[in-house]
């Protein structure tokens, strides 16, 4: 399965220079958040590949204007082919902005989530908008801090994937793309990035 990976900034190579067939062999999109609704319509028109989208800290326009023929997984573990995806938006409490959330919220909606993801027998891919503390966030900066509150599932569960947007790679030399710790690879899905999943 070939799995496109979208977050935070509109890829022009996508959308301004978009050519018919661009997106052929993809077979899932997901949005880690924050980008235009339009933009998330327009994928899902031109390509065959569902798109399956959260929350992030600037998406509070998606109550008056959703993405068109695209699902939300905030709060949900779906499944996609042999595939199991969490979604959980939203970034560390920063203001008084829609979908921002303190460790101890965050924590509290992993809590609700453990009765699907024992049904489910455990997640595959976990896709949110911040980072895991540590694990690709900006510790200097409040805005940018990743969830502590993160680690029971990255540590319970050890997905293979774990997806997520909200630090731009344009922010710095030093922000990595892809990481591991232990089983699982954190992918940094800032503008776009493809996923080959066996």
């Amino acid at each position: 399965m070939k799995i496109l990976l979208v977050s935070d900034e509109e890829s022009k190579f996508l959308w301004d220079y978009y050519q018919p067939g661009k997106l052929a062999d993809i077979d899932l999109i997901i949005s880690c958040g924050d980008l235009a609704p339009e933009y998330l319509s327009f994928l899902v028109t031109m390509s065959t590949a569902p798109v399956l989208y959260i929350h992030g800290n600037h998406d509070g326009k998606y109550q008056s204007r959703p993405p068109e023929g695209c699902e939300c997984i905030e709060d949900r573990v779906v499944k996609v082919g042999n595939l199991r995806i969490l979604g959980l938006g939203g970034s560390i409490r920063y203001s008084d902005g829609d979908h921002q959330y303190t460790e101890e919220e965050m924590a509290a909606r992993i809590r609700k989530l453990r009765w699907k993801l024992h049904r489910m027998g455990g997640v595959d891919l976990v896709v949110t908008h911040s980072p895991i503390r540590g694990l690709g966030d900006d510790s200097k900066s409040h805005v940018h801090r990743g969830f502590e509150a993160f680690y029971k599932l990255l540590d319970r569960y050890k997905p293979r994937y774990w997806a997520y947007g909200h630090v731009h790679m344009s922010y710095g030399a030093n922000i990595p793309r892809l990481q591991q710790h232990g089983d699982t690879t954190l992918i940094n899905a800032w503008e776009r990035y493809i996923l080959d999943v066996e």
